[in-house]
């Protein structure tokens, strides 16, 4: 009897808190290990590991363009300057003379300029993405800022140019035309442009993200350089959700219409690739045409815009409908 009093005396006043305590202390750790660890969309969050192996199985190189992006549109900027980039290693960009070929024409200036970015990435602090070395690192931009204009490097310092590239891992090229400016006396050429990248986020999630903008070019020499560049963000949860504006045909009818009562009539818009052009009979007698690009994500953005008179050609005008509201 007094042995099995022992036993319980032991259980009850030291084995059972030691237990109890265990449980409270297990506890603790999973809840604060639960709560301290990354969540995302209501859940914990863990990143994602891969084998660092070569892309060759049965001796074949698989095509790692299917990695790169989410859709299937051929990208423009795909021209191998490995070799130019070879060449200047390591060297500073002052150092630096490009042959001339890869500015011969406007189209080549751009599309040579992203295919050397194309593989760049300049990884900013506390953003990932990726599992080592990103493609060409940061040797492409001492080469591409050579594309700039003179008075555009002025501006822009070589450092200020590769601090605008933080967290740009990956860039494609998705579309290019040149768009009609109103300044006749102008020595300037305009481009729209349409740009992929992928970029790293804190959770070590790559995300793709889509701009579009417009570069400008002028010819210094025998070369045409980059005078001036600008982007704007595409947003893909306003045009499923919100408003007119983002399909051209309403954009037009609103604006031109109910807004500046030009309208008269609707013609039949015309579609050649990403190029919508939207025509109607203006109340003034005149023929209109309004031309946008559409992007990656279906919105139209307004370009152009054409005045035609009778027996005259198509006329490039600026109108403002918002001044209809005043």
């Amino acid at each position: 009897m007094k042995f099995r009093k022992n036993n319980k005396t032991i259980f009850t006043f030291i084995i059972l808190p030691i237990a109890i305590i265990t449980i409270l202390f297990l506890f603790q750790l999973y809840y604060k290990s639960f709560f301290s660890s990354k969540m995302v969309m209501g859940g914990r969050f863990y990143f994602q590991t891969f084998a660092k192996d070569e892309y060759i199985i049965n001796n074949e190189k698989i095509d790692v363009e299917k990695y790169f992006r989410p859709s299937c549109q051929p990208v423009l900027n795909d021209k191998n300057l490995n070799i130019v980039m070879s060449s200047y290693y390591g060297k500073e960009f002052s150092e630096i003379n490009l042959p001339d070929i890869l500015f011969k024409k406007p189209e080549y200036s751009i599309i040579n300029y992203f295919s050397l970015l194309r593989e760049a990435a300049n990884p900013q602090k506390g953003k990932f993405a990726g599992c080592g070395t990103l493609g060409r690192a940061k040797l492409p931009y001492p080469v591409a800022y050579n594309f700039l204009s003179s008075d555009y490097q002025e501006k822009l310092s070589y450092d200020q140019y590769l601090k605008t590239f933080e967290n740009i891992l990956h860039i494609n090229l998705l579309k290019l035309k040149e768009v009609p400016i109103l300044n006749e006396n102008s020595d300037i050429l305009r481009y729209f442009v349409e740009i992929e990248t992928i970029e790293g986020s804190d959770k070590d999630v790559a995300y793709f993200a889509y701009y579009y903008g417009f570069i400008d070019l002028v010819k210094e020499e025998n070369k045409y350089l980059i005078s001036n560049s600008e982007f704007y963000g595409e947003n893909y949860l306003c045009a499923p959700y919100h408003g007119w504006s983002y399909d051209a045909e309403a954009n037009v009818k609103v604006r031109y219409g109910n807004w500046c009562s030009l309208i008269q009539e609707m013609y039949p818009t015309k579609i050649d690739d990403f190029v919508k052009k939207v025509y109607f009979k203006g109340t003034d007698g005149n023929d209109y045409l309004i031309v946008f690009y559409q992007l990656t994500n279906d919105t139209d953005i307004e370009i152009a815009q054409y005045k035609k008179s009778e027996g005259q050609d198509w006329k490039l005008i600026n109108l403002n409908p918002k001044k209809c509201l005043e």
